[in-house]
């Protein structure tokens, strides 16, 4: 016997009751309002449904409940709802706990000696050519962000001799805001003094005066760093190039953190400071800003070089987007 459940269900309940009210009162007299009483008629039957059928749902959870703590959860295990995160594409390269090779190559690749404590970062700061108010300030909010780091004017200089001229002064990255229309909608992360060098898009910037109940005030002391959901290996890699913007200490102490949070390729950043109640028993969250999102176009080997330079990594939405699954950091 065929078993129906669900909407069309309930449409064919709700269609037999319409049906069956005009039939008994097209014998009596005319409907009052023709067809709004009849779509009033279907709303109230519906509502009336849906109030049946939650309350149905909420006696099947109570009662799951109630075996769940006597008889355990391997019987009744607490279902997880599906998410794109959990059903991801199965990936090769993603990172698995004790990886030998990987751990060889980050032992070995061009960011680890910042990892053996054997280099501290100086961060070097600038825009694109002719770069408007808005760019110039996020520079500025990055100063903020980052400790020893130094903003400077590009004044016409090429990229290239900027890249000299840094690894000249022991500068150990560089980060380029590219702007269009007057608003920031790139980043370059080239790390020095052989890279490799990282293509960002950034979108939904905010500086921090556009952040309401934001913390505008000074910051001392360095930041705790936290990144979250970077598990392939290209992700590996951008995680270890934003790490080497910030001083690393095994003892660290304070109350800045800076966030770099990957969801589905996008990289959300936050700046925020632990702000204490006045019992000294619960803490809150302040954030500082700025806020922005980032998303890797392209990874290239050594540094930057846009005509002759090895592409590790390019981003092309057509032919590498194949499924809303699929993610690659």
């Amino acid at each position: 016997m065929l078993k129906l459940s669900g909407w069309p269900v309930i449409s064919f309940v709700l269609n037999c009751f319409i049906f069956l009210e005009i039939v008994v009162m097209s014998g009596k007299e005319k409907p009052v309002g023709g067809l709004k009483f009849v779509r009033a008629m279907r709303r109230e039957k519906a509502k009336e449904l849906r109030t049946i059928k939650s309350k149905e749902k909420k006696k099947r959870v109570a009662e799951r409940r109630k075996l769940r703590a006597t008889l355990g959860e391997d019987i009744f295990p607490v279902q997880q709802p599906k998410t794109l995160e959990n059903t991801r594409e199965y990936d090769e390269t993603i990172v698995l706990p004790n990886d030998d090779e990987e751990v060889y190559e980050e032992n070995t690749d061009e960011i680890a000696p910042y990892f053996h404590m054997k280099t501290k970062p100086k961060v070097l700061l600038t825009t694109s050519p002719k770069a408007k108010v808005v760019s110039w300030k996020l520079c500025y909010e990055f100063h903020r962000c980052i400790p020893n780091s130094h903003v400077i004017g590009r004044k016409g200089i090429s990229l290239k001799r900027l890249i000299s001229l840094a690894n000249s002064k022991n500068y150990t990255d560089i980060v380029v805001v590219h702007e269009d229309r007057r608003s920031p909608n790139g980043l370059v992360l080239c790390h020095l003094p052989d890279g490799p060098t990282a293509y960002f898009k950034m979108q939904n910037v905010k500086l921090t005066q556009d952040i309401k109940n934001c913390g505008k005030g000074a910051v001392f002391g360095n930041p705790e760093l936290v990144l979250n959901n970077f598990s392939t290996r290209l992700g590996h890699t951008v995680a270890r190039m934003l790490a080497c913007l910030f001083p690393q200490d095994p003892h660290f102490r304070g109350r800045r953190v800076v966030t770099f949070h990957n969801q589905r390729d996008y990289i959300f950043f936050r700046h925020h400071w632990y702000e204490f109640k006045k019992d000294g028993t619960k803490a809150a969250l302040k954030e500082l800003g700025p806020r922005f999102t980032l998303r890797l176009k392209a990874l290239q080997k050594g540094t930057f070089n846009p005509k002759f330079g090895q592409f590790e990594w390019i981003l092309k939405r057509h032919e590498m987007e194949t499924s809303r699954r699929r993610f690659f950091l």
